[in-house]
């Protein structure tokens, strides 16, 4: 009876273990099976400089089918989803086509840079070293924008007439050897020559600018997010040294 009972146990156990083995097998075979399932992808056939076009794209890729495991996460399966999008960087033949590549024109901005806001223009001044902080402006700053004139009857005035205005570039910022080679200025030197700095502002400030580069004389001053701008006055001959008396 006990010898039996082995048998039985025996031939339970390898009946288990068949199952379990014919389970595992089946699921790698399922797995194998999925990673070499093909899906189609959109593969650079021409190379595609940046800056061009999603709607360009049509005859520089093709359609090719690879397995699930080779696509690359974040790819473009529809060239309809690149429209008004542009390429941001060349793209070589062979490489998958990705979303992440593309953005939007207006979202691009030129190393040493920054955005305009939505609703302001840009205008450019032509400066100084010592009217811009020394040269050590850079396309993100913000600044003030100080203005001097002198009347026709001989009196003079000067006024911060604006704050935090963006600094949306800086060219210029040089010195030159004596070989005429132009270099970027150091850290610890000042550039020799002028400075065009662009500001993003509204079409009354743009006004005030352009007023004061014409008539007047114009200072920017480096005005860091918190600094403190109160207790300005239009100051003149007569209080420049402080209340007139």
């Amino acid at each position: 009876m006990r010898r039996l009972l082995a048998v039985l146990a025996a031939l339970l156990l390898a009946a288990v273990g068949t199952v379990v083995l014919i389970a595992y097998v089946r699921a790698a075979d399922e797995r194998a099976l999925e990673g070499m399932r093909s899906v189609e992808v959109l593969v650079v056939a021409e190379p595609i400089p940046a800056g061009t076009s999603g709607e360009d794209l049509a005859d520089l890729v093709d359609t090719e089918l690879v397995p699930a495991k080779s696509a690359v996460e974040g790819r473009v399966s529809d060239l309809g989803a690149l429209a008004g999008q542009v390429a941001t960087v060349d793209l070589e033949p062979g490489e998958q086509l990705l979303a992440a590549r593309f953005a939007d024109p207006a979202a691009i901005t030129t190393p040493g840079t920054v955005a305009v806001p939505e609703g302001m223009q840009e205008i450019s001044v032509l400066l100084e070293p010592q009217r811009v902080v020394g040269g050590r402006l850079a396309a993100g700053d913000t600044v003030g924008v100080y203005l001097s004139l002198v009347f026709e009857d001989g009196t003079s005035t000067t006024h911060a007439v604006q704050h935090q205005v963006l600094v949306t570039r800086v060219q210029g910022a040089t010195t030159t050897g004596e070989d005429d080679d132009v270099e970027t200025a150091s850290a610890g030197s000042a550039p020799t020559t002028a400075l065009m700095v662009t500001l993003a502002v509204v079409a009354r400030d743009a006004e005030q600018l352009v007023f004061g580069a014409e008539h007047g004389t114009l200072w920017l001053s480096l005005e860091p997010e918190g600094a403190d701008t109160s207790g300005t006055q239009v100051t003149t001959q007569g209080n420049v040294y402080g209340q007139p008396r």
